[in-house]
Order: C-alpha cells, then sequence, then structure tokens
C-alpha cells in the first residue's frame, strides 16, 4: 500500500504549526494507542503511521527535507516508534496531564500517578446545570440544587473495613506493566487501585469502597450579571476524596434563557421599537418595557430615521456580582414603519404631504458606513 502524505496522516495543513502538529498527533495517539486496543490492528496501524508522521514533522530538519524532495528526502529518518517514544513525555507535557506515565494511568482508570496512588486523593468535581431568566440572570436569584455526591460511608468512616494485605495482582508496587520488549507501559493496578494492598474484611454497607451515595440540596445564590455559561464553583461540595483526601468542587452552570424582546451585549440591552411614519417625522412620546418591570415615557425626536437608537441610561445590565445602582444602558433601536394599506382619504393626504415636501424622483445614492 501506498504510502499517505504524512500531513494528511496527521490532519494538518503544510503551513501547520509545531503546537498544531503536535496538538494532532496527541489526538491520533491517545486514540489508537496499542495499549488501550490491545486486539485492534487496525488502531496499531494508525498509531504507527501516525507515529511515524510526527516523527518527521516534529524535526525542524526532517521536515524541510520532507517539504522539498517529499519521502526520498527522509528515507530511513522515519523510524516507525523509537524517536516518538522518547519525545512523549514532552508531547504530552501541557496536555492536562502530568506527563506519559500519567496518560497511561488515566487510561486505564487511574488518573494519579505511582506517587500519588497510596496516598490521599482528592475526589472529583461535580457539574450541575441551572437554567434562569433573562430577568433573573440580570438582578440575581436564588435556585435550589439537588444533586447526589459521594460521601465517606459512615460505617467505617470511609476507610472501606478493616485488615490490609498484599495486593495479589501487583504484589504491592501499586501498578501493572503491560506489553513487550520495548512498548510495555506502567499503569495503576486495576485491583487495588495503586495503593499496593487490598482490604481483608471489606465493610458490609459500602462493599469497601469507602464511599457511599449521598443525596443534597443546596440554596445556591447566582449574582446579578450573570451570563450564560457562566461558572459558580462550591468548594468542597463535590465527590468525597479516597484516603481521606479533601473533597472535589461543585461547579454549577448557568444557562440563560433567551428573552422575547431584550437583547443582551454584556452589559448593554438592546430593544426594538417600531413607530409610524407621522411619529417619526413629527416627533412623540412613547412608552417602553424595560427589564426592571413595568414601562418608561421617552421622547422621539422629530425626523427620526428607521435604525437610530436612543440610550437610557443605566437601564442595562450590572457588572456580574457588582452593584444595581451602576448598571450598563439600554438602547432602543427605532424602526420607522410604512403603512401597507391606506384609505381613499390617507392616500389623499399622503399625496398631498408628497406634493408639499417636494419629494425627489431621482435620489442620489447614499454610500455605506465603512
Amino acid at each position: 500500500m501506498a504510502k499517505r502524505d504524512y500531513y494528511e496522516v496527521l490532519g494538518v495543513s503544510k503551513n501547520a504549526t509545531e503546537e498544531e502538529i503536535k496538538k494532532a498527533y496527541r489526538k491520533i495517539a491517545m486514540a489508537n494507542h496499542p495499549d488501550t486496543h490491545p486486539d485492534d490492528k487496525d488502531a496499531e496501524e494508525r498509531f504507527k503511521e501516525a507515529s511515524e508522521a510526527y516523527e518527521i514533522l516534529s524535526d525542524k530538519t526532517k521536515r524541510a527535507n520532507y517539504d522539498q524532495f517529499g519521502f526520498a528526502g527522509v528515507e530511513g529518518g522515519a523510524g516507525g516508534y523509537s524517536n516518538v517514544y522518547r519525545d512523549f513525555s514532552d508531547l504530552f507535557s501541557g496536555s492536562g496531564f502530568g506527563g506519559f506515565s500519567d496518560i497511561f494511568d488515566s487510561f486505564f482508570g487511574g488518573g494519579q500517578s505511582r506517587s500519588q496512588a497510596r496516598g490521599p486523593a482528592r475526589g472529583a468535581s461535580l457539574q450541575y446545570t441551572v437554567s434562569i431568566s433573562f430577568h433573573d440572570a440580570v438582578f440575581g436569584t436564588k435556585v435550589d440544587v439537588d444533586y447526589s455526591h459521594d460521601d465517606p460511608c459512615p460505617s467505617c468512616g470511609g476507610s472501606g473495613g478493616s485488615g490490609r494485605s498484599t495486593c495479589p495482582t501487583c504484589h504491592g508496587s501499586g501498578q501493572v506493566t503491560r506489553g513487550s520488549g520495548f512498548f510495555q507501559m506502567a499503569s495503576q493496578c486495576p485491583t487495588c487501585h495503586g495503593r499496593g494492598s487490598v482490604i481483608d474484611n471489606k465493610c458490609p454497607s459500602c462493599g469497601g469502597s469507602g464511599l457511599t451515595t449521598k443525596r443534597e440540596k443546596l440554596s445556591v445564590t447566582i449574582p446579578c450579571g450573570s451570563a450564560d455559561g457562566t461558572k459558580l464553583v462550591l468548594r468542597g461540595k463535590g465527590n468525597a476524596g479516597a484516603n481521606g483526601g479533601a473533597p472535589g468542587d461543585l461547579v454549577i452552570l448557568v444557562r440563560v434563557k433567551d428573552d422575547k424582546y431584550f437583547l443582551r451585549d454584556e452589559r448593554d440591552i438592546y430593544l426594538q421599537v417600531p413607530i409610524s411614519m407621522t411619529q417619526a417625522a413629527l416627533g412623540c412620546e412613547i412608552e417602553v418595557p424595560v427589564v426592571d418591570g413595568g414601562k418608561v415615557r421617552v421622547s422621539v425626536p422629530s425626523g427620526i430615521q428607521s435604525g437610530k437608537q436612543l440610550r437610557l441610561k443605566n437601564r442595562g445590565v450590572p457588572a456580574f456580582r457588582g452593584s444595581l445602582d451602576d448598571r450598563g444602558d439600554m438602547y432602543l433601536v427605532i424602526l420607522v414603519e410604512t403603512p401597507k394599506r391606506l384609505g381613499l382619504k390617507a392616500r389623499k393626504l399622503m399625496k398631498e404631504l408628497a406634493e408639499e415636501l417636494g419629494e425627489d424622483s431621482s435620489p442620489t445614492p447614499v454610500p455605506f458606513d465603512k
């Protein structure tokens, strides 16, 4: 089978940066590594192909030769796995994993390094989504959050039971080795989860996990000025930690419902208001709704054009967790409506008005605002 272009293999352009190449390879490697797909030959081939492409494109000299001469310029330089494996610790640094060993721990359910596995481990954080109205996002509100999380077992105090003996799977090391030859990879032991020992007498209440599920109801304050996507972190309200570790957090994700009429842009609010041709020509007083509730009277100047905006100061959105006395502004977008049907009298009056105004039948074009 003919080789595929290295850029095509990684799914990047020929102008891709080093970071883009690294990111693309990292994604393919994580999805197709032989340790996570032990019996998948197709995944192994994809991994080998991507590894070879990364080895060439991550090296400036090899990449330049490849760009100029193609595969002929790098013959003998694409060693498949060897150089790529040496660079794995750098490849996965900054990716959300501590390094090469951590990423494979996470594949096998560990998520902790060997040095951390036997000690206290922080519990997982949880996310809870709440939906609030446009008005409540502006002025703040309280919501009830009803959720479940892991809590230390009250029967065993979180220990999981009594008595411990050496883990029969890893023989106390807390890790197991998978693969053979060059491809040996250490990962967290699935039996003892990295502790190196197992419980002799498991707690009957929690089955040795040291955890029980607890349902909890909280009243959460959503601050004024919250926007769609705002995240509020409640420290220590997530899952309990292992081996006496600190609990995780509860993250409240705020979703704001769209309003039928009001539109928000950061701290400003926009409202479209239709008026008639005569109101626009003569000027008028109109009442418009505001997000506070109720209506306010606004003076529309004579001769206003459709699309013009009128500003109502301090009628917008306060800063997040800010003061309600310091808000953005509200803008009225004026829409001048042309009547679609005219009676005989109205048509006569409109013709008289057109003659009086001396309307131009050959108007001069107006340039666009740029």
